[in-house]
């Protein structure tokens, strides 16, 4: 009790690359474990671009070494500025090539519940990237019920479930993640009926098969927009 207590106060190197690269190691170590990496904003990978370039997007091609790591990036414009607001997709889009990585931009809570569970319960091991805004973390529009996790999967393309008859629609827009909500609410409120929305939730693998059979059903469409 006579003695002051002792604290010791050291810095240490913020290294988004050590990080990075321990954690790709420990999941490349045991492809049993679920290995997340959760970037506190989506820019803050940039520190870690070498082991993105040189692991996550190339180890499989150069050493056969398949890795099932998850990058969780925040990525949406909300009043952080520009630098804390973009995850970079188009740089991680840029590295994709004969199916070395998934790239999603899941828009509710089961979608990414199902893009977790399909990740581990697949039979291969391929990295993914999972753009998450942070605005959607309390966005009460976005929430899912509780039977979209039980009897659902991942949907690697969302229909407009809102759309009662497919043939009075006009105009269909693409579009992916938040930007949705900001769509269907300005819809809503213009009760424009001839207009759908669908959601791309993968963007890599590109889902066409999925988006052609949609594509099916919207005949009376004369005009087919992407909205980002």
């Amino acid at each position: 009790p006579d003695q002051p207590a002792q604290i010791h106060i050291m810095n240490s190197m913020l290294s988004e690359l050590a990080c990075l690269g321990f954690e790709w190691g420990f999941a490349a170590a045991d492809p049993r474990n679920l290995v997340v990496w959760e970037a506190q904003f989506g820019d803050f990978v940039n520190g870690a671009q070498p082991i993105i370039d040189q692991f996550l997007a190339a180890a499989e091609s150069k050493w056969q070494q398949s890795n099932g790591m998850v990058l969780f990036l925040p990525h949406g414009y909300e009043g952080q500025g520009p630098e804390h607001s973009n995850a970079y997709l188009e740089r991680f889009l840029s590295l994709c090539g004969e199916d070395n990585m998934q790239i999603v931009v899941p828009s509710t809570p089961a979608q990414v519940f199902h893009a977790m569970r399909r990740q581990i319960h697949r039979r291969f091991r391929k990295p993914l990237i999972s753009f998450n805004p942070k605005g959607m973390l309390r966005f009460e529009p976005s929430y899912s019920k509780l039977e979209d996790f039980t009897d659902l999967q991942f949907q690697n393309v969302m229909d407009d479930s809102g759309i009662v008859d497919r043939t009075k629609v006009r105009r269909l827009l693409l579009c992916t993640g938040k930007v949705y909500y900001s769509l269907a609410a300005a819809r809503d409120k213009t009760a424009k009926s001839e207009v759908a929305i669908v959601r791309i939730e993968q963007l890599y693998p590109w889902p066409k098969k999925e988006l052609q059979q949609l594509l099916m059903k919207y005949r009376s469409a004369e005009e087919v927009c992407w909205v980002q």
